[in-house]
């Protein structure tokens, strides 16, 4: 199985290289056939832009149109039990964290089963900071002090980890270096939350070890009575 986690980001050039990896792989596995690239969303109410966005990347990375299907839903909601059935891969694009975690519920049993048969995914944003067992899903305190910015704090206060869709083993943070989200992974480890994790800057992907992209995954993890945190770069 493979699943590529990027760290979100804006700019579609970039964007659109980071996800042409993830097609490439869909292609080379459904040979002559179109694939079905199921795209979940959760939208705020008033903002359906990301399903252009996400459409959009999908198809500069090589995407046949015709074979996106797209899956939105607003905050709050769920997604139903035929929301991944008869796909070829599986994109989770960005939002609010919590939201994105709470939609997948009803169907984190099957998305683990179709990514351990070999079915592709792809998470961004926050669709890869749901990806791993124990997710760091937001918050900006521990033990009601500061240790992020809380314009990142996905609407939570007291740091939040929850099981998460368990297709990767580490847990994820996400806008490291632009949303200064890697020192609340750092408290999160060192708090006991979570044994180690990775945080991946804007236009970056991690793909099992390899990093691609224009910047860092922070590593880190509990050693020797402190934390160690350490770069790698595409």
């Amino acid at each position: 199985m493979t699943v590529h986690l990027v760290g979100g980001g804006r700019d579609a050039v970039r964007g659109a290289a980071l996800f042409r990896p993830f097609v490439d792989e869909t292609l080379a596995r459904v040979g002559d056939r179109r694939p079905t690239i199921v795209l979940l969303l959760v939208l705020e109410a008033d903002d359906d832009s990301s399903v252009e966005r996400f459409r959009g990347l999908l198809t500069d990375a090589g995407a046949p149109p015709q074979g996106i299907c797209v899956r939105a839903i607003l905050e709050g909601e769920t997604f139903g039990a035929d929301a991944i059935d008869a796909v070829d891969a599986i994109v989770v694009g960005g939002g609010l964290t919590p939201a994105y975690l709470d939609a997948v519920e009803p169907i984190a049993v099957e998305i683990r089963e179709r990514v351990a048969s070999g079915i592709p995914y792809l998470g961004f944003s926050a669709g890869a900071a749901i990806a791993p067992e124990r997710a760091l899903v937001g918050g900006y305190l521990r033990d009601g002090v500061m240790v992020s910015p809380e314009d990142a704090a996905e609407e939570l206060g007291e740091l939040a980890v929850r099981p998460g869709l368990g297709i990767v083993g580490v847990t994820v943070d996400v806008h490291a270096a632009q949303w200064g989200t890697l020192s609340r992974l750092v408290a999160a480890v060192d708090a006991g939350l979570i044994d180690a994790g990775a945080a991946i800057d804007e236009h970056t992907a991690l793909t099992g070890d390899d990093v691609r992209g224009a910047g860092h995954v922070w590593d880190v993890a509990r050693s020797a009575g402190s934390i160690q945190v350490s770069l790698r770069k595409g």
